[in-house]
């Protein structure tokens, strides 16, 4: 074909590629079609929302490969003579769910929901792929590039496990859905996973009646693609054209003709430079079809591949290779399969080809050292110049700059076999072990040659990775090495060395100079140790390793995920209390259940991009944004002078502007918006306003704040007991300390990104469609801002894509923008943020700093504590002095402190502002107070357990603000916890490892948690909803609460259910709307369900005494229809409206601020290999108090993924910003943009053994159902792995003779972990007492 008209089957249905989208994804075209199962969660491939499964037919061979890709990167037009299968293709609520998905959604693997597609196509991708059941390791590598920040993971494992061959397979044989290309039950109906229908039936297809019905047919591969034969093809566009040869000899001349022509096999370099870095290249190269580029070959001397082969092509070969051959020969193949199993995720390896990753020449590409030290051999081919070989050795020449001719492509890879006593091994460091990006990696090789009765170097090749703008050979230590014998007198020597061969200095771009070079250092002791480990047994050679040194060498290994789940169970025919799946995980599964972005545009829709601050502090000086009106497509350009009402809002106090005037405050605040016909254009149009600035002095961290006196003034509170500085003065104290605490934020990363659709209508009326926790804020700031009354605005949202606070207020700030040119143009308007916008533009977790003075006594006991704790507020107020109450009613986590005198400051920068999230403050002052707790813990010289348990509160203690507690579970949480996790006798353990390991080093701990439960604004506890009963028996419920993830509406069904005794499936949830229940506070605090659920009960049992005589008349057993027809007939009201309120709190300032507490405790014990800072956790024993469970399957839920979030915040998860503790990055940006530099927890981060508890018998008198909250509450459980490492570091710096206190602050990342182990290989680069950088 020509010019379009591509052939490509979608779900079995036969269609034709548009024309004229040369460098466009295939996701936009999925989702312009109606397919948007398919979700955009980042746009670079590193989250796995987009993933769908593309088949396609090998012309030679016939056969057909099934490989899961991302779509936001997978190239549209490569998608030509393919089959691609979306989440819709499966199967669906109404027909029938496919085994895949029923399920997930059978094991509680979809909370939000969002990502939920992805991991179905990833594992359905995995099933088509293999001809036998997985195994549960290949499953886990199946979705290494899913991402979910809902559930933990560890439900989503085990949905799949009954997949796996350790499950049991599909459990159909021959007859599996996959082999005959059917549909329907695989059978495993006994599996662990199986839980109550919220529809009514016994699986996720089940009829209204409780009936099962089989799904439809599977998509098959299309017979007329078996025969189909590609053909060149050219696509011409506006932006770019695409260019698909099919021979060598066609691609040599198409490069000829455009040297400057990019080559595209899976688009995960071009396809993030095209859309991030708004590159232009106008001539692209579909190099997927060309035989040369495709071929494997294995030779006598070694394996040759062609450039275009895939990443896991190479990895599957290599594995055959090294199953048939003797283990010497293949040293550089397992080198390269162990770098490439934490390359990238599935979908990146299924299509990256191994020339686009070596051409791209990544300073810190994971596979360039391999090559360099293995004597690998590229192949260059052009047009005039024909074939030459070029070394790797000789082929990176510069920062992503190769020995490639403008006119050459690259052909093919040769990779030798080893000799006998030659050893290849790859090292790598990374923030996160899976889909992540090195820090620092290395490749090295060594050759051994007998000398007289021993053995020495004949050979050796070192080369790193992240250490340089490109990657370098440790010449000097190679020198240092090559000719001696292998001992500590020569490895001495090249340590030595490679001081002057790694030189990375302090303001290199990726900062942490001081750990890249140590690690650098510990990969070459590692080499040392793997090399002796494999040299021990070669008669002649004398090992230097001591035992308690090899676990130096020991590769990382983990078991697959395993979990333990316990609860009351209750009485037989309640629904309350009943482990019910999420009322929508049907619709998640199958990629039915609509977010914002779902929702069809009507037509002249607008799409709308913002144009934002490049500066932290600036005055405007001008605007220009002729060249954007002027833009075919565009309808207009809005900034403040255009605001119909008024431009200053705010979530409290009114200060902010929804368009910068005159002064920017922070890099990413809205300046203006253009509004176009479509979202390309409009984003192309807001890169060309031209804005000048007159740059102000900017304030960025606390530290700098503090300095400058800039907090705001009057949000800043104490609280108070005793006399703390009495106390601390008096004497009676056996020991005084003062210190400081300090922690980084926490990007939200929800999966859906802030959007909004904004509609006008008649007189002024506009409604709006948001991603949003907080509807009624939506409301009144879209009505100030266009200057109309609040009934005129109606704000709703079915449901979220993860929220976590980050969407209670920041989100009606896009919303205004969005509202603005709707509601001047008269035409309905889509704001949609990518996930880059959305980081840098709407805030995080607020960085913490606690400067304190504690008193104590001799045996440990807290006898005072006076503290100022400051957070980083940002630039305008948002909910800072609320979070910063709560982290100040929380600073005495779970101990009784008689003297406490705390004051909180906030602290105005310029960043964006900082917002809620998970905890609001309260797992800072926490972790505050369990840092100060364990320093005085070493100072009394007793286990920090003990000092723990000492210092606990009490049934009827009184907290430093007034509270008496009443039932207080708090001992009982933690002896469950100790007795459960075995914690004494694993404790001996932990220390017998430690004493026969000398670098890997196990830490186990044990903390607890107190969470007051009620908004601390005393006004916010209340809460409405709307109850309908229809004559056929049925409910409708409104209320106000939003659907995130949480369960809330599964919850309220079930109260609803109960307390009107029908089946659940009879209770419909339907969206929230502020012109149904009005006047609503946001979805917060952990308290929806108490608040919701109470407010709907309410309105059951009001219409319940309406109908009471006709219940009475007609039998309890009448069914509701019966009764409530009855009720109609004497035209009885069948609506009610249930209002709840708090009752008994008085807000923050008062002695009852909460109505409850929630009570819990973990036990976590960690791995850590000391010499790069990796780590992985064991085993987590977790015990909550919930009260009396609602529904202890999505308690459980909420209790797993509140503690990866938890993990990932007080680990992985560190946000970078411009300051002056990152010099290279551009003064107030935040470099943390997108999964490929900011890292959350992924399912290989979890627990290898995760077990949960509800604690039993507990009850909450007076809240709904006597349960308790269960969203914010297990956060901090997650501190039990940060002290575990934090233990495991203690006797890592006792080895190193550091012994006794040290400072790690939050997050504990790899750099920070490494640093602080104080061994001889980072003396040389810091001091026992060395504190990394980070952003506060």
């Amino acid at each position: 074909p020509a010019d379009g008209g591509g052939l490509c089957y979608v779900n079995g249905r036969r269609l034709e590629l548009p024309g004229g989208r040369g460098g466009a994804p295939l996701l936009g075209w999925l989702r312009d079609i109606g397919l948007t199962g398919t979700k955009l969660g980042c746009g670079e491939g590193g989250c796995g929302a987009c993933t769908v499964m593309v088949s396609r037919a090998d012309p030679a061979s016939g056969e057909v490969s099934h490989r899961a890709v991302n779509a936001c990167l997978f190239p549209l037009y490569a998608a030509e003579g393919c089959h691609v299968v979306t989440v819709e293709g499966l199967g669906n609520v109404r027909d029938g769910l496919h085994p895949v998905q029923e399920r997930l959604a059978r094991a509680h693997g979809s909370q939000c929901g969002f990502c939920t597609p992805g991991f179905v196509m990833s594992v359905y991708a995995l099933m088509r792929s293999c001809r036998e059941p997985p195994s549960m390791e290949q499953i886990e590598e199946a979705i290494s590039g899913n991402l979910c920040r809902c559930t933990g993971y560890r439900p989503i494992l085990d949905a799949f496990r009954p997949l796996s061959k350790e499950g049991g397979g599909c459990g159909m044989g021959d007859q599996c859905c996959k082999v005959l290309g059917g549909s329907g039950d695989c059978g495993a109906e006994n599996e662990a996973a199986a839980t109550p229908d919220s529809n009514g039936g016994s699986n996720g297809a089940a009829a209204a009646n409780g009936g099962s019905r089989k799904g439809p047919a599977e998509p098959i591969f299309p017979p007329e693609l078996l025969s189909y034969r590609p053909k060149s093809w050219t696509v011409e566009g506006p932006g770019a054209t695409w260019h698909r040869p099919v021979t060598l000899e066609e691609l040599l001349e198409i490069k000829a003709k455009h040297p400057d022509a990019k080559l595209v096999v899976g688009n995960t370099e071009v396809g993030i430079e095209l859309k991030f870095k708004h590159a232009d290249y106008p001539c692209l190269i579909g190099a997927t079809h060309v035989q040369e580029l495709n071929a494997i070959q294995a030779g006598d001397s070694g394996l040759t591949l062609g450039a275009s082969v895939t990443l896991v092509d190479m990895m599957h070969r290599m594995e055959e290779m090294c199953g048939s051959l003797p283990e010497h020969q293949t040293s550089t193949f397992r080198a390269i399969i162990q770098q490439l199993r934490w390359f990238a995720g599935a979908q990146i390896k299924n299509v990256a080809a191994i020339g686009g990753n070596i051409c791209t020449a990544s300073p810190i590409s994971d596979l360039n050292p391999v090559y360099m030290v293995s004597r690998t051999v590229f192949t260059a081919n052009s047009a005039a110049g024909g074939r030459r070989e070029i070394p790797a050795s000789e082929f990176f020449l510069g920062y992503r700059k190769t020995a490639l001719q403008p006119s050459e492509v690259l052909e093919k890879v040769h990779v030798p076999f080893n000799a006998e006593h030659e050893f290849v091994k790859e090292y790598k460091q990374a923030h996160r072990r899976e889909d992540d990006i090195a820090i620092v990696n290395a490749g090295m090789r060594v050759a051994f040659a007998q000398q007289g009765s021993g053995w020495a170097v004949s050979d050796i090749q070192i080369a790193y990775g992240g250490v340089a703008p490109k990657t370098i050979f440790a010449s000097k230590a190679m020198t240092a090495l090559k000719g001696s014998a292998w001992d500590r007198k020569a490895l001495g020597a090249a340590l030595e060395a490679l001081r002057q061969d790694v030189v990375v200095a302090s303001n290199a771009p990726g900062g942490m100079a001081e750990f890249r070079m140590a690690t650098a250092a510990s990969f070459l002791f590692k080499f040392f140790v793997e090399v002796s480990t494999k040299m021990a047994g070669v008669e002649g050679f004398e090992s230097q390793v001591a035992d308690r040194e090899l676990s130096a060498a020991q590769p990382y290994a983990r078991e697959t995920c395993k979990g333990l789940q316990h609860y009351d169970t209750v009485t037989k025919g309640s629904i309350v209390g009943e482990p019910y799946r999420h009322v929508s995980a049907d619709m998640q599964v199958s990629g039915e259940a609509r977010y914002t972005d779902d929702i069809p545009t009507p037509a002249g829709m607008l799409h709308a991009a913002c144009v934002v601050s490049t500066k932290p502090h600036a005055r405007i000086l001008s605007v220009d944004a002729k060249a954007a009106r002027s833009m075919e497509g565009v309808a207009g350009y809005f900034g403040a002078s255009d605001v119909p009402g008024n431009n200053i809002i705010g979530p409290v106090a009114k200060d902010e502007e929804c368009f910068a005037s005159e002064v920017v405050t922070c890099v990413g605040q809205i300046i203006g918006v253009v509004v176009a016909d479509t979202e390309e254009t409009a984003r192309r149009a807001a890169r060309s306003v031209a804005v000048e600035y007159e740059e102000l002095p900017a304030i960025l961290t606390i530290e700098e704040a503090i300095e400058a006196g800039s907090e705001f003034e009057g949000w800043g509170h104490e609280v108070a007991c005793g006399d703390a500085s009495a106390c601390l003065s008096s004497g009676e104290c056996d020991h005084v300390l003062e210190g400081e605490e300090r922690m980084g934020g926490q990007e939200h990363f929800y999966l859906e990104p802030h959007g909004c659709l904004v509609f006008p209508g008649e007189q002024d009326e506009m409604l709006s469609y948001a991603s949003t926790q907080a509807l009624t804020k939506h409301q009144m700031l879209t009505a100030r801002v266009l200057g109309v009354p609040a009934h005129k605005v109606v704000c709703k949202t079915k449901r979220l894509g993860g929220g976590f606070g980050g969407k209670e207020t920041r989100s009606a700030y896009f919303n205004c923008v969005a509202a603005v040119p709707a509601y001047l143009l008269k035409r309905p308007v889509r704001l949609i943020l990518d996930r880059n916008e959305d980081m840098a533009m709407s805030g995080t977790r607020h960085p913490f700093l606690g400067k304190y003075r504690v008193g104590f006594s001799s045996e440990g006991r807290l006898q005072a504590l006076d503290i100022d704790i400051y957070n980083n507020a940002g630039n305008s107020l948002d909910l800072s002095h609320a979070i910063m109450d709560r982290a100040m009613l929380h600073i005495d986590s779970v101990y009784k402190i008689p003297h406490v005198h705390a004051r909180g400051h906030v602290c105005r920068t310029n960043i964006p502002s900082n917002t809620a999230f998970r905890g609001f403050g309260g797992p800072q002052g926490m972790l505050i107070m369990e840092n100060i707790i364990d320093r005085v813990a070493r100072t009394v010289g007793r286990p920090p357990e003990e000092v723990r348990q000492l210092n606990f509160y009490r049934e009827g203690d009184v907290t430093h603000f007034g509270q008496a507690l009443e039932k207080c579970h708090i001992s009982r949480c933690w002896e469950e916890v100790m007795q459960g996790a075995e914690y004494a006798q694993r404790l001996k353990a932990v220390e017998e490892y430690n004493a026969a390991n000398k670098y890997r080093k196990r830490g186990l701990a044990i903390t607890a948690t107190k969470f007051g439960i009620s908004f601390t604004a005393k006004f916010m506890n209340q809460a409405g909803s709307l109850v309908h009963i229809y004559t056929d028996g049925t409910v409708l419920i409104t209320h106000g609460g939003v659907e995130m993830g949480q369960g809330l509406h599964t919850k309220v069904a079930q109260v609803a259910a109960q307390a009107l005794g029908i089946p659940l499936q009879d209770v419909h949830i339907a969206e929230t709307s502020t012109d149904k229940v009005a006047n609503t506070s946001p979805s917060a605090a952990s308290a929806s369900s108490d608040l919701y659920g109470m407010a709907t009960l309410k309105a059951c049992q009001e219409i319940l005494g309406r109908l009471a005589p006709y219940r009475e008349k007609l039998g309890e057993q009448a069914p509701l229809a019966e009764v409530a027809s009855a009720a109609y007939m004497d035209m009885v009201d069948l609506s009610a409206h249930g209002f709840h309120s708090t009752p008994e709190v008085g807000g923050f300032g008062t002695k009852r601020p909460f109505k409850y507490f929630c009570y819990g405790a973990s036990a976590s014990e960690v791995e850590v290999d000391t010499l790069t800072g990796d780590f992985h956790l064991l085993r987590s024993d977790l015990v909550m108090d919930v009260g009396s469970s609602i529904n202890p399957a999505i308690d459980i839920g909420q209790i797993e993924g509140a503690f990866v979030q938890g993990l990932g915040w007080m680990t992985v998860e560190e946000l970078v910003w411009g300051d002056k503790a990152h010099p290279w990055v551009r003064p107030g940006h935040l470099h943390t943009q997108g999964p490929g530099t900011y890292k959350i927890p992924s399912s290989n981060d979890i627990p290898v053994d995760f077990r949960v508890s509800l604690l039993s018998g507990s009850t909450n008198p007076g809240v709904v159902v006597s349960s308790k909250a269960v969203g914010e509450p297990p956060f901090f459980l997650a501190s039990s792995a940060f002290f575990a490492i934090k233990e495991a570091l203690y006797s890592a710096r006792g080895e190193s003779g550091h012994a006794g206190h040290f400072p790690l602050s939050s997050p504990a990342t790899p750099e920070k972990i490494r640093m602080a182990s104080a061994d001889e290989f980072a003396a040389p680069f810091a001091g026992a007492d060395f504190v990394p950088q980070m952003s506060v």
